[in-house]
């Protein structure tokens, strides 16, 4: 499949899917929300992968989402006029979007993030539905969205606290903050933290070989095992979240973090 964000590469049992838009620190546009379920399940359907694994060109694996290009896809968010008319459509993008990340967590094939630089935002919602997570030394992670305005609407409150538990879950999201790679690997964001981008995806091929050599439908019962104890919970909490993030928005602290982002300083939050 063609995609303007993401990049295909098959090596044997072992494909790579790249977040392809460097030149923006692979900051997600609305091609990363459209085309992701294409993507993923046509490699879910191919006989010759066992194991995907997600990387990031360039410095950054992911910058979040592109807050001035996703307004194309969701102009309900700069809307005025808030209305039923208004919010029902909303309602059904916001959903339409997560699904483009539920996708990675609920195919059958194992899915490992390797990730290096900065992980914001969406990016944590996207690597938070991967099985396994890797990566450098200088990796950072935020749960943004309360720095701009907004409530974590694409999956990462319902996924983050199974990872890390509730408490580091709620400091992340209440203060926005970023966590460095050791303290990730403490709690346990991380499964295993690489010197290195070469390492990493050394180490990412490593785990992925390590992978294939068992036998696929075992590998992939398991993932349907383990994921048949929490998708209930995800799927009621991703509906639930959507109906919120679609209340609370636009704000005016929203317009005060698009507005600041584009002049280049801090906001002013007002809490309205």
């Amino acid at each position: 499949m063609q995609s303007d964000y993401y990049l295909v590469e098959k090596d044997g049992p072992i494909a790579t899917v790249w977040l392809n838009r460097p030149e923006k620190k692979n900051a997600m546009n609305p091609a990363a929300w459209v085309d992701s379920v294409g993507v993923f399940k046509e490699l879910d359907e191919d006989p010759e992968v066992r194991v995907i694994i997600v990387a990031g060109k360039g410095k950054d694996f992911c910058a979040g989402i592109d807050l001035f290009e996703i307004i194309g896809l969701l102009p309900e968010l700069l809307d005025p006029e808030q209305k039923g008319g208004v919010k029902w459509p909303l309602l059904g993008k916001l959903m339409m979007m997560q699904d483009g990340l539920t996708i990675i967590e609920r195919i059958r094939k194992p899915v490992i993030a390797a990730v290096q630089g900065k992980c914001i935002g969406g990016g944590l919602d996207l690597i938070c539905a991967c099985d396994i997570r890797l990566a450098t030394e200088d990796a950072t992670f935020s749960l943004k969205e309360a720095a701009v305005g907004m409530v974590a609407d694409m999956g990462v409150l319902q996924r983050l606290p199974l990872i890390v538990g509730q408490g580091i879950a709620r400091e992340m999201a209440y203060t926005a903050k970023f966590i460095d790679a050791p303290r990730a690997l403490k709690v346990n964001l991380v499964n295993e933290v690489f010197p290195d981008v070469d390492a990493l995806l050394e180490g990412a091929r490593a785990l992925a070989t390590e992978i294939t050599e068992a036998a696929p439908i075992a590998v992939q019962a398991s993932k349907d095992v383990l994921n048949a104890a929490i998708t209930s919970k995800i799927d009621e909490g991703l509906k639930y979240v959507a109906a919120i993030s679609g209340n609370i928005v636009p704000s005016n602290d929203l317009m005060e973090a698009v507005t600041a982002m584009g002049e280049k300083r801090a906001p002013k939050f007002t809490g309205t």
